[in-house]
Formats: C-alpha cells, structure tokens, sequence
C-alpha cells in the first residue's frame, strides 16, 4: 500500500497534482447540483479544497503556491480577454449611468469595509477577505493576497474570511432582490416592456432631391463628415434596381434603400432630400424585383491577414458587386461602414449573385473549422506582458510603499487591452467561447482548489469561535446593504426597470448565481445585458481596490 500512501500523501510533484485533480473533480461535481434554483457552480471547489484541508490533506507549499498563482493568472488574463471587445462599448449610451451605479455598489461595499475594519476591531486584512467572499469574487482575493506576501504579511486569514462570508454571499444578493421585489415592485414591473435599440441597423427609403449631392459617387457622399454613416444597399433608377458599388453616381430623383440607425433617419433626410414613406415596397417600387436573381449568405472572417482592416479597403462591393447588410460580432449586430475595423470571427450577411458571393467567400476565409484552432501565441505573450505589468512599483501620494498591481491586476487590464486593441495592431485574440470558458474554469478551479486547501485546516475552528460568527454576520452585511441602497435608488428614485436594476447588481457583485436567478425569474434578457454591461468595470475596481485599501491603510 506504499504506492498510495505517496499518490495521495506524501509531498510530491505526483501527489500535488492527484491532490489537485481529485479536489478540482469532487468540487465541480458537486457544483452541477441546484438547490432551490441556485448552484454554486465551480466556487464548490472552493469548500471541496476546504474539507480536504480541514481532514489533513496537503501539498507541497511550493507546488501549493506554484498552481494557485498560475491558475489565478489564468482566469484572469481569459476574463480580460473575454470581456474587453465590451469594456470602453460598455460605457456609451445608458451603460455609463449604468457603470456609474454599480460603481455605487463598489464604493459603498469598500467604505463599509473599512468602517467595519476600525468599529469591529477585526483587522482590515480580515475584512478585505470578508468582502472579497461576500461579493463573491476570488480574483479579488486572490490580489489582497499578493500585495500582503508582497508587505510580508500573513495571507491564509483573509482566505479564511473570504470562506465563512461566501455562501451569504451568493444568497445575499438574491434576498435583497426579493425584498426589493416584495415591497417596491409591482406587476407590472416585471412585465416584459418593448424597449427600441435606436442603434441597431434600421432599413428606410430616400428619394434623392438634394442638388448638394447630385453627379457625386456614392464613396464621396460617404465620406462627408458633417453626417452619420450609412450603407445604400439598393438603387431604383428608370424602373430598374440594383446593387450599387462605391463609385456608382446618385442622380436627382433616384430611389435609395438605406442601411442606418432609426436615429440618424432625420439628418440623412437632409442628405439625400426626402425621406419615403415607411411603407417603402410601393406599387411603382419593387425592391425585391432583383431577388431573384440573388442570394443573402452569412460569411466568416476567418483570415488573419484580414483581422485588424478596414472593411471599406477590401473593396468588395466594387471588386463584385455584392452588399454587405450587416455584421455579427459576438452575438451584437452592427452597421457595415467602410470605416468598420474586422475581427477574426465576425460574421458579414452578404447579399449578391451566387458567383460573387463564392469569391467574397475566398477573400474573407469563410473557414470556420480554422477558427477552433488555439491561438496560445497571443494568450502566453499577454501574461508575459501582464506579469510585467503587475511586478511594476507604482507610486500613490499618501502610500509609503509603491502599489503594484500583481498577479491579478495586472493580467486583467492586458487582457482587456489586447481583447479591445489586439485586432486593430492585427495581433490574432480570438478565442472560441468554449476555449475561453475552458481556460477560465481550468485556472479558476486550480486557484480555488489551492486556496481552500491552504485555508482548510483552520476553517471550522475560526466559524464556531464567536469571532466567526462577527465574520458572518459581517460579510452578510457587506453583501445586503450595498445592493439595497443602490437597488432602491436605482428602481425607486430613478425609475430603471426591474430587470435591468437586477442585471445591474448581480454584475456589481460579480455574482453569476443571483444572475441565474434573476432571468429565470424574470422576463426578457435586460438581467443579462446589464450584468455584461458592468461586470468588467466592476471586477476591474474590485481587484484594483482590494489592494489600495491595504497599501493605503496599513502602509499610511
């Protein structure tokens, strides 16, 4: 029995990774079971590593180190890269209010923390665990951690703090939605409403009258600044339709069928002259005459030479007389202008003869089995840039000891750079889904299996000792009170529907599970939308503050 005795106890590189392994299996496991609708998912590792630890099961400290700071890394470099094509989005139309409300929830949750830190007497490494655990968000943490080993200070309490403060952390959130809904709500609130995206591509009819723009290209009208950008997708002259190309001359009375948002509708009626009645496929009009003779086929970009260009410098529409209506990038629709920088995955709705379409296909790849091959060279130089990032001393005025942003902080912000910029300096970042969310449950689960590992010996003994309890009580606090002060004032003062303050706040909190809930609860997908419209910026302050407050407060 030798042979089991060193798989699963006696240190080694072996036994750490069996270790790891059985912990990581076990927690995922049980994290596919719901009750009452929630699920832990794979946070149950978490306390899967805990027992395992509370039973005297351990690692090599070097090993224990090694795989929670490479998981840690890994998790966070992928969620940067997952959501930085949105993170600067985010902040247009109503995500800023938006951001700026969950901002609130940020701030609040941090002034409690160190109110809580000086009224309690529980020191603020403590607390900071406690808030990473009722905000139920690990890569905090697992930055409070770096910067205390990095002060050369104790880390395994914070761990501990952010455990006991967990599970009222995830269900915190949902009873402050409950609450909300019980006494401000009504029926109707959470009564599905039609909400009009007024930036989604928009088809309306103009009648050319403008003398400004007559005998001028269609690429010369385009390149006028002082109006929105559209796309002419169709041409009626002399009782004939047709796709026109860029250098197609618009005359006085043709017929456009325009691609646009609803919202710059009234300054291309300046443009063009006059705007057609919305019931544009008239007796003397058929714009559907030339469909026929076409065919519409959604194409893959799937050429990395191509990622990073302009779409207008290809030259589709005059090379092959096609139109492209539209383009499809991680499930948002936008408006095809020439201005438009492509990405490796977008989808382009093209519409043309069959002929065309087949050879716009070669030029745009349209290889989509290509794209399920790993793109590892960008994902191991952004953690090498990351890394470096994070090992830079940054000075603050009225913090004695330089901030560095770590394991976690600086992983992240590259990740959501070189997600948001990497196809702009034509640097290959796409990633399908499903590898993204392999390389974050993989790094995640390491991370937490170590940590719970680590915090597993003295877990239960720190929970029944009355300061455990303060702990609790503490983080369930932490949890509740922000999300009520800013769900009333969201919902009540400032009159956000339910859906989308639910969204909001689950984003805040980083809290995938009330997310659940709420869209199981709730009509439509605005929960969703708003969840993805703050959730960067909120994990971002989150990593970011964790650590401030220790170098401020205890270095200060």
């Amino acid at each position: 029995m030798d042979w089991l005795y060193s798989l699963f106890v006696e240190h080694s590189a072996l036994q750490a990774v069996v270790v790891l392994s059985l912990i990581s299996a076990i927690g995922l496991g049980l994290g596919k079971i719901h009750v009452c609708g929630i699920s832990l998912g794979v946070t149950f590792v978490f306390f899967a590593g805990i027992i395992a630890g509370h039973f005297g099961l351990s690692i090599d400290p070097q090993m224990l180190n090694y795989a929670e700071s490479f998981g840690l890394v890994i998790f966070v470099y992928a969620l940067g890269l997952q959501v930085g094509p949105g993170f600067f989005s985010s902040f247009r139309k109503g995500g800023l209010q938006l951001n700026m409300l969950a901002a609130g929830v940020v701030f609040i949750g941090t002034l409690l923390t160190v109110l809580g830190s000086y009224g309690l007497g529980v020191s603020l490494p403590d607390m900071v665990g406690i808030l990473c655990g009722a905000t139920t968000n690990t890569p905090a943490l697992g930055a409070a951690q770096q910067t205390l080993k990095q002060m050369g200070l104790e880390t395994s309490t914070p761990a501990l703090g952010c455990a006991v403060a967990y599970p009222l952390g995830v269900v915190g959130v949902i009873l402050a939605l409950l609450f909300i809904r019980k006494t401000l709500a009504h029926k109707e609130d959470l009564e599905l409403k039609e909400k009009d995206d007024v930036n989604k591509p928009y088809i309306v009819a103009f009648q050319v009258h403008n003398p400004a723009i007559f005998n001028k290209s269609i690429k010369e009208i385009g390149g006028l600044n002082s109006y929105p950008k559209f796309v002419i997708s169709r041409l009626w002259r002399d009782g004939n339709v047709s796709i026109p190309i860029s250098e197609k001359i618009i005359k006085e009375g043709d017929r456009l069928l325009v691609i646009t948002s609803e919202k710059n509708t009234p300054a291309l009626t300046v443009l063009f002259g006059e705007q057609e009645n919305t019931d544009w496929n008239k007796e003397d009009i058929d714009w559907n005459a030339i469909d026929s003779q076409l065919i519409s086929q959604r194409i893959v970009v799937t050429r990395p030479e191509l990622n990073g260009k302009k779409l207008g410098s290809l030259h589709l529409r005059n090379h092959y007389g096609i139109n492209i209506s539209r383009v499809y990038r991680s499930g948002v629709q936008l408006l095809a202008t020439a201005e438009l920088t492509l990405q490796l995955g977008d989808r382009l709705t093209v519409v043309g003869e069959a002929a065309a379409i087949q050879n716009v296909a070669k030029v745009l790849g349209n290889a989509v089995k290509s794209l399920k091959e790993p793109n590892l060279v960008a994902v191991f130089i952004g953690i090498v840039i990351g890394l470096a990032l994070g090992a830079i001393p940054i000075s603050i005025p009225g913090i004695s000891a330089p901030v560095r942003l770590g394991l976690a902080g600086g992983p992240i912000i590259v990740g959501i750079l070189i997600g948001t910029f990497g196809p702009r300096m034509h640097m290959v970042t796409y990633t399908t889904r499903s590898a993204n969310l392999m390389l974050r449950a993989l790094g995640l689960s390491l991370y937490l299996a170590c940590l719970g590992l680590d915090a597993g010996a003295h877990f239960f003994d720190t929970v029944f000792r009355p300061e455990g309890l303060l702990w609790i009580a503490t983080g369930f606090a932490l949890t509740v009170v922000p999300v009520l002060i800013m769900g009333i004032v969201t919902f009540k003062w400032l009159k956000i529907d339910f859906g989308t303050m639910a969204g909001m706040l689950c984003g805040s909190m980083a809290n995938p599970m009330a997310l659940n809930y709420a869209n199981d609860t709730i009509p439509g997908d605005n929960p969703s939308v708003a969840y993805a419209t703050v959730y960067p910026m909120c994990m971002f302050l989150r990593v970011i503050i964790a650590q401030v407050l220790l170098m401020f407060f205890i270095n200060g």
